[in-house]
């Protein structure tokens, strides 16, 4: 009787899954375990390895500044920033972060390989979801990804937006089509002044872009780009030096976080 009704409830969660995967399509891989089957998250915005088992797969991010979660509406999948859920002594914190991710996706309304906003009640912000999958997944080889993450760049800082958190691999995607995609403006900076210091923090986006392409397609760097490389901005240089070490201290010794792990790494249940 026991085992009938874990049976009934593991199809349950199986049939949960197959709806979600088919409202938000390139989202969900399923892989053969023996003579079961197990859901895999693989493409979703900011995944890691996409080796976690699904028990949730709704839940993208869960740490102490909230929840992120996926949400379907009319057909239409979504993602649902909640920062009702953040610890007390950070929910101040959490909210100016959202704010600031509100304000940054509402200068790029309408702009291809963003994601678009739906609503920010000062509580929870409401995107639109960005199929595909993170870079250090995809690890692109077309040399044409990096061309288009460029002028995707460009667009970006003509709309007065500068993303600031870029060298996170995460961050990055490889959408179905091969395009480059952006996720998580919680750093943006935005602005209708293109001052010095905008300008700092779009020279360090594009430099980032760089450091991507000297990753995985070093052999088609020009030597401008090369430049650029090896002249990183004081701020960079600075955090390289101070702030580096205390944020890796931070997140990989007490939060248990790593840069090139997604969001749905942290705080999820053990690898199985």
């Amino acid at each position: 009787m026991v085992r009938n009704a874990r049976t009934n409830a593991h199809r349950r969660g199986v049939n949960r899954v197959t709806d979600f995967a088919r409202a938000c399509p390139g989202t969900w891989d399923r892989k053969p375990r023996g003579a079961a089957e197990t859901w895999r998250a693989s493409t979703f915005p900011g995944s890691g390895n996409g080796e976690r088992v699904a028990t949730d797969p709704d839940l993208l991010k869960r740490d102490l500044f909230g929840t992120v979660r996926r949400e379907r509406r009319d057909g239409a999948c979504f993602v649902v920033r909640d920062t009702t859920d953040a610890n007390r002594w950070v929910r101040g914190l959490a909210r100016r972060l959202a704010a600031r991710e509100a304000r940054a996706l509402q200068r790029l309304r309408g702009l291809e390989g963003v994601p678009q906003l739906v609503s920010w009640d000062g509580r929870r912000l409401v995107r639109s979801w960005l199929a595909g999958e993170p870079l250090q997944a995809h690890r692109p080889r077309d040399p044409a990804y990096f061309a288009r993450a460029l002028r995707l760049l460009r667009a970006l800082h003509r709309a007065g937006v500068a993303h600031r958190d870029l060298a996170k691999e995460p961050n990055w995607l490889v959408r179905p089509d091969g395009t480059p995609a952006l996720v998580d403006f919680q750093l943006a900076l935005a602005t209708p002044r293109r001052s010095a210091w905008f300008r700092l923090w779009a020279r360090e986006d594009l430099r980032h872009c760089l450091k991507h392409k000297r990753t995985y397609r070093p052999d088609r760097l020009t030597a401008r780009q090369r430049r650029m490389l090896a002249t990183p901005a004081w701020p960079s240089r600075a955090w390289m030096r101070t702030g580096k070490p205390l944020y890796r201290f931070v997140t990989r010794r007490l939060l248990g976080w790593a840069d090139r792990e997604g969001a749905g790494d942290r705080g999820a249940p053990p690898r199985r």
